[in-house]
């Protein structure tokens, strides 16, 4: 009998340690790497989350900038390191992409990672200069198959889901166009305006102060829904590609193994933080949609988005590195 209370008494004390254990978590400073350079639209998402999850977890959560060709070196980094909840990924629609544009990466994006949230969707949008004889989708339409291989339409480094997404419109349109790719968003806009180019397919965000001032006009955004800023121009599928959504994305997610009570916590964390009103307009004012969910959600979205860009890249015989 004697033998057996000391059994209970050990038992009970071991699930109340487990339990304070899983309370106190976090105890220390949790990392987020972000596999972009600082200054962007994703790093700045990162920024603004963590800040409002850091006062929630009552934590500071560090950003380490490790920006790379398809977000490899960042995903590495957080796919080796310990599944205890304080390394973190800004996972993207660029992990999606990447088992598509690379022959072989040093981790698997499904079965080496942890979902925890999305945080937020940013849409695409077709543009043209402010001078440019379309006016809508249609004439752009039209130019290119009146004249196959003659139109142009621009976009960042090839395997962006810029670049993705234009040769997307390719296919569902079924038009012949040359697509041109740049180093960045400024060579673009350059581009763009000085008529080198005819379209461009870029973020509704950084493109939205030449928008508004004119040099620049919005044709169609490439995603389910209008944009907010953008009331008045419509879907690229309100415009006749039936089918055509295209939209960018940041999420949460944690080495594989990371205990679920963490996952979980991770989860609330940054959910509440999503849902703060200061964090929705500072997104909003990015051109990103403020958006949480389960990690289901992002497991099921990671896998459609790989199912889906790995099915572009190949139509467009874009060989993996």
């Amino acid at each position: 009998m004697k033998r057996r209370k000391l059994l209970v008494a050990a038992g009970l004390l071991g699930i109340a340690s487990r339990g304070h254990t899983q309370a106190a978590w976090p105890t220390k400073p949790i990392t987020l790497v972000v596999p972009f350079a600082p200054g962007g639209i994703a790093d700045i998402t990162a920024r603004t989350v963590a800040e409002a999850m850091g006062r929630t977890l009552v934590q500071t959560i560090i950003i380490d900038n490790r920006p790379s060709a398809g977000s490899v070196v960042g995903a590495t980094v957080v796919a080796k390191a310990a599944p205890d909840g304080y390394t973190l990924l800004l996972m993207s629609n660029a992990n999606a992409v990447s088992p598509g544009l690379f022959k072989k990466l040093p981790f698997d994006i499904v079965k080496d990672f942890a979902p925890i949230t999305t945080l937020g969707f940013f849409d695409l949008g077709v543009f043209v200069a402010g001078n440019s004889p379309f006016l809508a989708l249609k004439d752009l339409i039209a130019r290119a198959k009146a004249s196959p291989g003659r139109l142009t339409i621009g976009t960042i480094s090839v395997g962006s889901t810029q670049h993705l997404a234009a040769e997307l419109f390719k296919t569902k349109t079924g038009v012949d166009v040359l697509i041109v790719p740049y180093k960045g968003t400024p060579a673009v806009l350059t581009a763009l305006r000085s008529g080198e180019i005819d379209a461009a397919f870029e973020i509704v965000g950084p493109m939205l102060p030449q928008v508004n001032a004119k040099v620049v006009r919005a044709l169609a955004v490439t995603s389910e829904r209008r944009y907010a800023g953008l009331p008045e121009v419509p879907t690229v599928s309100e415009a006749g590609i039936t089918g055509y959504a295209v939209a960018s994305w940041n999420a949460l997610a944690a080495p594989a193994g990371t205990p679920a009570a963490v996952i979980d916590r991770l989860n609330r964390a940054a959910t509440d933080a999503v849902a703060q009103p200061a964090v929705r307009q500072r997104l909003q004012d990015l051109g990103v949609r403020a958006q949480s969910g389960t990690p289901a959600q992002l497991e099921a979205l990671l896998g459609a988005e790989i199912k889906r860009w790995g099915e572009v890249i190949r139509a467009a015989k874009i060989e993996p590195e």
